[in-house]
């Protein structure tokens, strides 16, 4: 489920034992290796993030790059926040939840619905932010899905998540999003909006 390593550059001999010895094993497992990356980035991307949810995200990666003014770091936050999603939305769609783990994942909806609510009244009712609020909402939620994928993914992927929550948790963060005379504005009504979007139809 979760193997981001031990990858093999393309061009590198595929064994030691020189360059007339043919390998189909190998170069089928390249075949399968490039299949599989452009169906986890296209079809299943597709499959598991919803368009609005894609729109939200965009402009995330927007406010991300505005405020670590590090293009390359926001790049990365927005990966492994996908890269999560998908993997959680592949867990539950191939049944891999335990009835436990149900029970979690139904407690996450919850605080996630709350806590999508909770970034839009602040935007739409002024003078209502809270930094710290919203911080420990989103470290709410990060909590239950490290705990909701403990037994299946890797260390790796817990690392991702603290990354994507600890940085959209961040107090300063926060901060920089919801400023009412900032630069990040027309992207936080877009982010409402799409959030707004969801709640109405029942995905958050």
């Amino acid at each position: 489920m979760d193997s981001d390593s031990g990858e093999q550059s393309e061009g590198e001999p595929v064994t030691a034992a020189g360059p007339d010895v043919f390998s189909s094993k190998s170069l089928a497992l390249q075949a399968q290796k490039k299949i599989l990356s452009k169906i986890a980035s296209k079809t299943v991307a597709n499959m598991l993030i919803d368009d609005t949810s894609s729109e939200i995200f965009d402009e995330l990666y927007k406010v991300t790059k505005e405020h670590t003014h590090n293009k390359k770091e926001a790049h990365k936050i927005m990966k492994d926040l996908i890269k999560v999603a998908i993997k959680i939305g592949i867990l539950y769609r191939n049944n891999q939840f335990s009835q436990e783990e149900l029970v979690i994942v139904e407690k996450f909806r919850k605080k996630l619905n709350q806590t999508a609510m909770t970034i839009v009244s602040f935007y739409e009712v002024e003078y209502t932010f809270d930094r710290n609020v919203l911080s420990n909402l989103l470290h709410e939620c990060k909590d239950l899905v490290h705990e909701l994928v403990q037994r299946h993914l890797t260390p790796r992927t817990h690392g991702r998540i603290n990354h994507v929550f600890n940085h959209f948790a961040n107090v300063e963060f926060l901060s920089t999003l919801y400023s009412l005379d900032g630069d990040c504005r027309p992207n936080l009504k877009r982010i409402c909006e799409g959030i707004n979007k969801l709640l109405d139809e029942k995905v958050l």
